[in-house]
């Protein structure tokens, strides 16, 4: 009785693989070590008593504290809407979902300026007008939050949806059979799942917040200690040569946007993050 043996199978050329792994590293090192290099520079060109000399000044004080304000501010009013929306666009289908999924990435795609000269002009309207003879708005320290929540929440919405795309509605489905209603299945069982997502999302909107300029200086304007946060600072610093101030403040941008996003890579949802960026 014959039977089928088949041929045994050659061991992988291992020697034949270097040249492709040494192309992949040669050609991911060539990003990073431009980010390092740029890192290096800032380092280099900086102080102890520069950074020293520029977190004592009153003015960059101010745009620190307004800063930490206002970033946290965004991150709550991002993840308020970027929760919910992210759950609807995961679960529904609806007239108008995909015209909706692309108004929603106007935010991340559109130049910075255009977002801020469109607030500008927003509150220009007959309703921005009411809005602003109860709540100043324009120039004032409610447009840097306006500013940074229009961008920040757009990033907010899209690591959500993915978080909601990964997390099986099976759960949510036996939730219901038992009796839960779809808001009792939400608040019970999606969004406890979602818990590390809220975090990867909270952590990037406050860095994207952080970094916020171009609707910032149009919208919100470039006053020292009234609408001042650390980027219009690195502005002002620069535009009257107080370069090593520059530097140092951002240094202290540079820092804070790498300790968020160590947070949420370490904490947070990995793949959220990863596709969002």
């Amino acid at each position: 009785m014959s039977r089928d043996v088949s041929p045994p199978t050659a061991p992988p050329n291992r020697r034949s693989d270097w040249p492709f792994f040494s192309g992949l590293a040669i050609l991911s090192s060539v990003y990073l070590l431009l980010i390092v290099a740029l890192l290096a520079a800032d380092l280099s060109f900086t102080t102890p008593h520069h950074l020293l000399r520029a977190l004592a000044s009153p003015e960059i004080q101010y745009s620190i504290k307004l800063s930490l304000i206002s970033c946290t501010l965004t991150t709550l009013l991002s993840l308020w809407i970027a929760v919910p929306t992210g759950y609807l666009m995961s679960r529904y289908r609806f007239p108008g979902k995909q015209l909706m999924d692309a108004i929603l990435d106007i935010p991340i795609v559109l130049p910075p300026l255009v977002i801020g000269l469109s607030l500008l002009i927003l509150f220009q309207t007959p309703i921005g007008r009411v809005i602003q003879r109860f709540v100043p708005v324009t120039y004032a320290i409610p447009s840097v939050i306006l500013a940074q929540f229009t961008v920040a929440c757009a990033f907010a919405v899209r690591t959500m949806l993915v978080t909601f795309d990964q997390i099986s509605p099976r759960c949510e489905q036996v939730a219901l059979t038992l009796g839960c209603n779809r808001s009792q299945a939400f608040w019970r069982v999606a969004l406890p799942e979602a818990r590390r997502g809220m975090l990867t999302a909270a952590t990037l909107a406050w860095a994207r917040a952080l970094g916020e300029f171009g609707p910032i200086l149009i919208f919100s304007g470039a006053t020292r200690m009234r609408t001042e946060v650390l980027p219009t600072t690195v502005f002002l610093e620069l535009s009257i040569g107080n370069i090593e101030a520059a530097v140092a403040v951002s240094l202290i941008m540079i820092v804070a946007a790498l300790a968020v996003l160590t947070i949420a890579r370490v904490f947070g949802l990995r793949a959220p993050l990863e596709r969002v960026l």
